[in-house]
């Protein structure tokens, strides 16, 4: 089994996930900022590892990196000020593609949006025009990484019970579970025919390993 770092180790969707992996095998160490939510981390059976990736330089990143077989990056800055989303969801996320191509980590799974992409169409005066235009840098910058990468862009987050079914079809973005999206991230580590694809998904009727094998 795979040695996962997962960054945002505290994120509502990254607390379903761990779970997911630790049950058929893997090894996680969950990234989080804050020491006060390692007893979170720690009771889905992942080892919380308290770094600020946001203040990591490249070698910093190399160093937390290696060793691993998978990274999934399921940060974000959360909103807040522009100059932060950035840092975050932008700068950071990019400091940790380089650091897997480093450190020779080859698989690399990036939880980004449904309509995530330099063509985003989102307005400037928007307060969500920040994170758009940070997702696509980021995004971009992990499919020219050579990386064996996957990138995940579920719809609209709710907190519905899971349902083990998506639709990876749909042209318009709707709502998805979180409980699902963890399925789904789960289900792409182990799935090697996810590398390459950039999986946009809603709740749907087709589960979850069939539609992220297709």
């Amino acid at each position: 089994m795979a040695r996962i770092l997962l960054i945002g180790g505290h994120g509502k969707v990254a607390l379903l996930a761990e779970p997911r992996l630790v049950a058929v095998g893997h090894h996680v160490t969950a990234v989080i900022r804050n020491p006060e939510h390692e007893d979170d981390v720690a009771a889905t059976g992942a080892t919380p590892l308290v770094a600020d990736v946001e203040s990591f330089d490249a070698d910093q990143f190399t160093n937390l990196v290696s060793g691993n077989d998978v990274v999934i990056w399921s940060a974000g800055a959360g909103g807040g000020s522009p100059e932060r989303t950035y840092a975050v969801d932008r700068d950071a996320a990019i400091r940790s593609i380089d650091a897997a191509v480093a450190a020779g980590v080859r698989r690399y799974v990036m939880v980004s949006y449904f309509g995530a992409g330099p063509d985003h169409g989102v307005d400037p005066g928007d307060a969500f025009f920040p994170y758009a235009e940070a997702k696509a840098a980021a995004d971009e910058h992990l499919r020219s990484s050579g990386l064996d990468w996957t990138i995940l862009a579920p719809s609209a987050l709710t907190l519905d019970d899971a349902t083990g079914r998506i639709d990876v079809d749909a042209a318009d973005a709707a709502s998805v579970s979180r409980a699902d999206v963890a399925h789904v991230i789960a289900a792409s580590v182990d799935e090697p025919r996810t590398a390459g694809r950039t999986i946009s998904f809603n709740a749907g009727d087709v589960p979850i390993e069939d539609a992220v094998s297709r």
